[in-house]
């Protein structure tokens, strides 16, 4: 599964003028509303359900809020880059700018785990959130978000 697979150049949101993880989640649920054409309090709300269980800021600056919605029928990702830094109550207690959302049907299942963690395997790629964090044109953070990255690792 390819990150493709899960954001489309329309869920990719090149500045988002927000000042709190409430106010995120809001708007990044209002665009996710639009994309997968579910109600956008249905995705608010799982979104703050996830949140409340613990923080999605993972560190360094990057928080990957991610729920399950029973009337959808696909995985769905996006991806949002911060004007400026909010608090999101992250691991490392460092303020985030890049927010990548997962919405991911009731049954998803091992799908949901897989996409989560090629999500935070992006995310943890040096090279591509330094250009994430550079770029405020939408279709080139699309372009960093999928294209493939050359790996090391074994």
């Amino acid at each position: 599964m390819d990150l493709s697979d899960l954001i489309s150049p329309q869920a990719v949101v090149p500045s988002l003028k927000v000042n709190s993880k409430k106010q995120a989640l809001q708007e990044l649920a209002a665009k996710a509303a639009t994309v997968t054409g579910l109600p956008e309090r249905d995705i608010f709300d799982t979104l703050l359900q996830r949140e409340r269980l613990g923080s999605t800021g993972v560190g360094n600056g990057i928080a990957i809020p991610h729920g399950k919605l029973v009337a959808l029928d696909r995985l769905v990702g996006l991806f949002a880059r911060l004007d400026r830094p909010i608090d999101f109550d992250a691991l490392d207690d460092q303020p985030v700018d890049l927010v990548f959302v997962l919405l991911a049907p009731e049954g998803a299942g091992a799908d949901h785990l897989k996409a989560l963690a090629r999500i935070a395997r992006r995310m943890r790629d040096a090279g591509t959130v330094a250009k994430l964090r550079a770029s405020d044109d939408a279709s080139a953070l699309y372009t960093l978000l999928t294209q493939q990255v050359a790996s090391n690792a074994a």
